[in-house]
Parts: structure tokens; sequence; C-alpha cells
């Protein structure tokens, strides 16, 4: 099957649908399932290998699948990570310091039965005498004025920004987990898709474009071109007029026209693997961006951030503190139940004892009538006959106020 086939193999949960074509579709409330559901022990150290695809959409080579594409998806440390960094790109904005209080105004106190809010002062006008400087009043100040000197940028420890930048880079190489993003790979080949480093030296759009058709992520750009449209409220008068989908991600080693010619493709955006940033790699803090790798930016990534068994290269690094080491699986088999049933844990825990007795709840004899039966089997004919009793009452009390 061309869809997918040479992509790492995932495991599909409960709620996914696997169709003929290779391409999976997982339900939203499955994507909690595929954090743990990545490679066992055995394929990790199998190290698959992935297709290289020329500017023409053949087979070139083969490269070992980077490590980092085996680190845990935590999509909690993702969204946390995002949400926090992404407040480093705000502008502070504020209203005027005097707004609202550019008025002569003047409470005129007790004893007029008016409130004790500053009044316009002056006469021959409507305005004055009016309610001013208050944020109950027309033309007054808004409660709590913002101000410039808020807390706008947030700091995030770098080993969560590795952690993170690490989930994004592992959820880009399932297949389930792009698609579910919104992307369009049932074309493609594998994912992740790598193309050989001719492309780096592309410098027009048709170029550009001729490529991505070959390797069949063009589909995804015009995904990206037909959801262009006026964005809803008032940022359409603010340039940002429009809005339009995420398309594909390309990421390079070293430009030398790519940025040229991929730039101006619709939703296309470009990121060379030496800067990855996050905002890109998981746009709105959810993972699985549709990523498209030069053969030199995909060897370089265990140099970035190491392997299972060697730590990141120390030169790469900007600020060389300690050698960091890529994050680990705290389970490599997520199935808890075949773990539980499996004959290493049955053979050491207890056997099912025999014969236990259910403790049940003490019940009232004062408030449960079938418990006051059961420990004084007389109450039922003593009620009955209280009843029976009462019922005769009542019929002579009737014959009476008869007569």
């Amino acid at each position: 099957a061309k869809g997918l086939a040479h992509s790492p193999k995932v495991k599909v949960s409960r709620g996914c649908k696997l169709y003929p074509r290779g391409q999976i579709r997982i339900h939203t409330r499955c994507l909690r399932f595929v954090r743990l559901s990545t490679y066992s022990t055995g394929t990790m150290a199998a190290r698959p290998e992935v297709t290289v695809y020329g500017t023409d959409g053949s087979v070139t080579s083969t490269v070992a699948l980077p490590a980092v594409f085996k680190a845990p998806i935590r999509t909690d440390v993702v969204s946390f990570v995002h949400t926090n960094i992404a407040k480093n790109r705000r502008q502070p904005y504020a209203v005027n310091e005097s707004a609202g209080h550019q008025h002569s105004a003047e409470s005129w106190g007790t004893g007029r039965a008016v409130s004790r809010i500053p009044r316009i002062s002056g006469g021959g006008t409507n305005r004055s005498g009016q309610g001013a400087f208050g944020n109950m009043c027309r033309k007054g100040r808004m409660f709590a004025p913002t101000k410039v000197w808020r807390r706008w940028h947030r700091r995030v420890n770098k080993n969560q920004r590795r952690y993170a930048t690490a989930s994004a880079l592992a959820a880009s190489a399932l297949p389930a987990l792009v698609e579910a993003r919104g992307h369009t790979v049932s074309q493609l080949p594998q994912v992740p898709l790598v193309i050989a480093n001719d492309v780096q030296s592309l410098e027009k759009t048709k170029q550009a474009v001729s490529v991505l058709k070959a390797v069949g992520a063009y589909d995804d750009v015009e995904k990206c071109q037909a959801s262009k449209q006026l964005r809803t409220g008032k940022g359409k008068w603010r340039n940002r007029r429009h809005t339009m989908r995420r398309g594909p991600l390309v990421c390079y080693k070293q430009d030398t026209g790519l940025v040229k010619a991929f730039r101006n493709l619709p939703g296309v955006e470009l990121c060379p693997v030496s800067s990855l940033n996050l905002l890109q790699l998981a746009p709105g803090g959810h993972v699985g961006r549709f990523i498209v790798w030069t053969e030199d930016a995909f060897k370089s990534l265990d140099a970035l951030f190491g392997s299972e068994t060697a730590p990141a290269d120390e030169s790469l690094k900007k600020r060389r503190a300690a050698p960091y080491v890529m994050p680990r699986h705290k389970m490599l088999n997520a199935d808890v139940a075949r773990l539980i049933n499996s004959d290493e844990v049955q053979s050491v825990v207890r056997a099912v004892r025999p014969g236990s007795k259910r403790r049940t709840a003490k019940k009232n004899p004062l408030t449960n009538l079938q418990q006051l039966f059961k420990m004084n089997p007389y109450a039922k004919v003593a009620k009955r006959q209280a009843t029976v009793y009462a019922a005769a009452r009542q019929a002579i009390k009737a014959a009476a106020k008869k007569k």
C-alpha cells in the first residue's frame, strides 16, 4: 500500500480505525492512549530506517530514525510550555493614564439628595452637574485601568522546553496524530517525510510546488489555501484580516534559496533545525504538526537531542552547563491488563481466597422495618394488630357522629 508504507509502527487502541490504505483515523478521546503506545524495547534497539525521497519523488536512500522520535509524547507538558512561551510575544497595552479624568469635577457633598459622585462644575449646558470620574458614569474611566507594567512574560524551565520540543517531534512521526490534527497526509509515502538535500537549493516557488506534488504533500497546501476566510470580530481591522489553517512545516539545515522558494506558499512555514520552535511544532498546543525534513536536518536531530545511549552534542548548545539526556518512557508497554495477566506476575501474586464473606452494612432496626422484623418477628404481628385496632376505633367514632 502506498499510504504510510514506511512509517514507524503505531499501536491502534480502542476507538481507532485502520483503513486498507494504511492510514489511521483516531478518535480524539483515544489520543491519551497513544502517549505510551510507541516503540517496544526490541523496536528501539532495531532503529528503523526512513526512506529519503528526491525532488522528483523517487527513492534515493535511507536514514536511521533519530531517537527523538521515540520520546514520550507528553501532551500536558506541551500544552503547559506552549501556553507560557506564547505569552512572550505579547506587546504591552493600556488605556491613557488620564482617560476619564479630564474634567473639572467635584462632589456636591451631602444634604442635596444626590449621590456623592464627583459632578461636572459650571452651568449653561446639560453636561454640568453630570457624574464624572467613576466607572459607573458616562464618560468616566474604566474600572481598574490597565497598566503597561503588568507581568506580560513568563519564564519556562529549559528542561521543560526541551521536553515539550522532543514530545512534539515524536508526535509528528505518528500518522494518526498528524491526521487527527487536521493535516491531509493520505497521499504521503511515509511519515516522517524526508527529502534529499537538493531541495535546499531551490529558488523558485513553482519548483517548490512541483516537489511537494511529487511527494504527495501538496494536498495539505491546497487545504490551507481553501481555508482562507475573513476573520470574525474586530481583528479584521487590525492588520490581521484573514485566517488560514496551518500547513506543512519545512525544516532545513542550510538555506541556499529554500526560504525564497517556499515562503509564499499558503500555510507553509519554514524553520531551521537548529532553532526548532514549539509554537511551530505544536500550534495551539496541539501535537502532530506535519513536518517536511531535509536529509541533513533529519540526520542532525541525534546530535541536537541525543540518543538512547549518548547525550546531545555539547558543541551545539548555547549554554553548556550539563549534558542533555533525552527523556525516557515511564512505561514501555501500556497494556496494563496484559502485564497483570502475564505468567511472571501471576506466578507471584496471592491466589484468590475461597469462601470469603462480604461484609454488609449495619442497618438500624428503628428505621428499617425489614431489619426490625428479622430481629423481632413478633413486631410484625404487633404492628398489624395496632393497625386493625386503630381502624376499629375510627369506625366507632364515625358511627357515633352519625347518631
